[in-house]
């Protein structure tokens, strides 16, 4: 009883709040009330994971398998939103509640046993040292809890790569060429991989992951992203 009373209290006094729109939180809500979660821009990729308009803009630059994507990305719309408060705003709860959503979207749509480990883009040690956390990680964590799969960091940067973001598809792939590699004393042979990362543009970071494992004797590797646009 005293304990359900502390909780009241600090509930009045630091209430949780809907990172997106800012309304109080009921017990059950995390970090999005039910009305933002609803109208959360889910995409149907996951319907068909090895034909649509990622895996046609990856062709080419990485021999994956599957490319889904948790949001449809849109300027000024939810996941842009939801994108900037992981990158600037530290919260990677948020990150880990999503994953955990898509981990159970995936589940209820027959993906169990569909791969043996997760794998999350790397940051930088610089970049990962001033944001405090790996976005991309802390979705692959909640896929994780929801799929039942471990998660291994098994890849590093070996150098610094400035933005991608106004770069076009030709400058992106020959800014993360050569960028990554499979961490010293790991072995990923034989593991069907789920690559995880927060967004996918041109798929060119993402391709030069999977080229990585892939060549490190990874049986599979399928592209997963909690957000991406269509062409």
């Amino acid at each position: 009883m005293r304990l359900f009373f502390v909780k009241d209290f600090l509930d009045l006094i630091f209430p949780r709040n809907c990172d997106l729109c800012g309304r109080t939180l009921f017990d059950y809500e995390k970090c999005l009330c039910s009305i933002c979660a609803g109208t959360l821009p889910v995409t149907s990729y996951h319907l068909r994971s090895n034909d649509n308009d990622l895996t046609d803009k990856i062709r080419g630059l990485s021999d994956v398998g599957k490319a889904m994507a948790y949001l449809k990305f849109t300027k000024e719309g939810n996941s842009q939103r939801i994108l900037h408060k992981l990158k600037y705003k530290n919260n990677p709860q948020l990150a880990r509640e999503l994953g955990l959503k898509y981990g159970r979207l995936l589940l209820e749509s027959n993906y169990s046993g569909e791969w043996t480990l997760i794998v999350p883009v790397p940051l930088h040690p610089l970049k990962l040292k001033r944001r405090g956390y790996n976005q991309s990680e802390q979705f692959g964590l909640g896929i994780s809890e929801a799929l039942n799969i471990p998660l291994q960091n098994a890849l590093e940067r070996k150098k610094f790569t400035e933005t991608q973001t106004k770069k076009s598809r030709l400058e992106r792939m020959s800014n993360v060429d050569d960028v990554f590699q499979l961490c010293p004393a790991l072995t990923i042979e034989n593991h069907r991989i789920m690559l995880v990362d927060d967004v996918l543009t041109t798929g060119a970071t993402m391709c030069a992951c999977a080229n990585v494992l892939l060549a490190n004797k990874a049986k599979t590797v399928d592209l997963v992203t909690l957000a991406a646009g269509g062409k």
